[in-house]
């Protein structure tokens, strides 16, 4: 009777061990670019080290990222589009909004650089000498942060590439549009830490860059349990904390690639 306790018991704590880890897991969705440059393999150990809270990413586009949000499909997510990451919030999707870091947009393309782009510090400008000289350019076309971006200096610059031969709309995700920037000899439009791990596999030279309108800050933002009861607030929350603290802020300083510091902590 003793050993059948026993048994039960050591079943039981078992039993209770794999509840307590189940519960303690949550979903993020967020950009492709925190997934592709590696930034992600860094930090999430060391977070679910300190808290016990596993991470499941869904590596998507902001735009995306945000949809799964409204829905209730992920805990937390991690984007890059203000306007957007503010009207998730106004419509009472998402709570507690903070600052996590930053780095810039690039334009990237053929080291022949066929545009004349080299030296240029106006994006707009930039994008102008792109259409004028009909030189292919690659779009994500996925409705992400970054593809926000593009339409937007598109926009300010009065052209409307859609549709002509040499713009390619090709509603991928970064690492992949870089890569078919590198084959295809053709500008884009990038964040800097996805083409840092991506530099050496696609021959590609940073055009322009410098420019105050290619800033590029991250926000991160948990899904409004009010509207989705469902969703494990407490547990994205200690996400939040841990990365806009000390140790989650220092461990996005010290990422690197090939020496190259590619984020900017900005937690307030």
């Amino acid at each position: 009777m003793k050993t059948w306790i026993k048994r039960t018991v050591a079943t039981l704590g078992l039993l209770a061990v794999g509840v307590a880890a189940q519960a303690a897991e949550i979903r993020m969705a967020t950009t492709t670019s925190t997934e592709n440059s590696g930034l992600l393999k860094v930090l999430l150990p060391k977070f679910e080290a300190a808290t016990g809270v596993k991470v499941n990413v869904i590596s998507v586009g902001t735009g995306k990222a945000i949809k799964l949000g409204e829905a209730g499909d992920v805990d937390v997510i991690l984007v890059h589009a203000r306007k957007q990451e503010d009207a998730f919030v106004a419509d009472g999707f998402g709570v507690n909004r903070r600052d996590v870091m930053y780095n810039d947009f690039i334009v990237v393309g053929p080291v022949s650089d066929p545009a004349k782009l080299r030296g240029e510090k106006d994006v707009i400008k930039g994008f102008e000498k792109i259409a004028a000289t009909k030189t292919r350019f690659i779009s994500r076309g996925d409705n992400s942060g970054t593809d926000v971006m593009e339409k937007g200096y598109w926009k300010t610059a009065g052209i409307e590439p859609k549709g002509q031969p040499w713009y390619v709309n090709a509603g991928l995700g970064m690492g992949e549009v870089l890569t078919m920037a590198g084959e295809m000899q053709a500008y884009t439009l990038t964040d800097r830490a996805t083409y840092g791990a991506y530099k050496a596999r696609t021959g590609l030279d940073i055009a322009l860059q410098g420019d105050k309108r290619m800033f590029n800050p991250y926000g991160i933002i948990a899904v409004n349990p009010a509207k989705h009861p469902s969703v494990k607030h407490a547990d994205a929350m200690k996400l939040i904390e841990w990365i806009t603290s000390k140790e989650g802020q220092a461990a996005i300083a010290d990422f690197k690639v090939e020496g190259q510091q590619l984020f900017f902590p900005s937690a307030k």
